[in-house]
């Protein structure tokens, strides 16, 4: 088990390794059913979104092809800034792939909306999104995300590939961050 660091606004662990690992494994089991006969072209949402969409093609029993893109909305901020902006975009054609955006966390879907107008954009023959974690919040999404790993409580998150000014990504599992608006 990792300790805080040092950081008293680590909170408590949300979702464990194992709980991860078991809830990723039959998100992978499903998208090996639903792509059948048309493998997808996994496109994760850098930097958060690395250590999930790593497991998870590792779990699809299909051959997949994989690129990112980076965007930003929240710099080092608890709270997006309402601005999304591409930092780095895509290095493939994604004219009649069938694509799947893989994503860390979906909360204000904000970014999300952007993504998917940016995408649909460039002519796929399907957009789908995976989301390791939707937050509980007025935003449904349910309509724009086929995948959720897990649903969380309206709070700032840590670890497994998220993080707080580049800090906790290297966690184990998703833990609280209590932000001064919390505490």
């Amino acid at each position: 088990m990792q300790s805080n660091g040092g950081d008293p606004h680590l909170g408590p662990i949300l979702i464990s390794h194992d709980d991860l690992h078991s809830r990723i494994g039959a998100l992978g089991a499903q998208i090996t059913a639903d792509y059948q006969g048309r493998p997808p072209l996994m496109v994760g949402v850098l930097k958060g979104a690395f250590v999930f969409m790593a497991d998870l093609v590792r779990c699809i029993d299909l051959p997949v092809e994989v690129d990112f893109m980076a965007v930003s909305s929240y710099g080092s901020a608890t709270k997006t800034s309402g601005v999304v902006r591409i930092v780095k975009d895509l290095d493939v054609d994604l004219t009649d792939r069938h694509v799947l955006l893989v994503e860390d966390i979906v909360d204000s879907g904000l970014t999300l909306s952007y993504l998917r107008k940016n995408l649909m954009a460039r002519g796929p023959a399907s957009l789908e999104v995976c989301a390791l974690l939707a937050k509980q919040t007025e935003h449904d999404v349910d309509d724009e995300v086929r995948y959720v790993g897990f649903d969380i409580p309206d709070e700032f998150v840590v670890g497994y590939g998220l993080d707080v000014a580049e800090r906790h990504r290297n966690l184990r599992d998703v833990r609280q961050y209590l932000t001064d608006d919390a505490t």
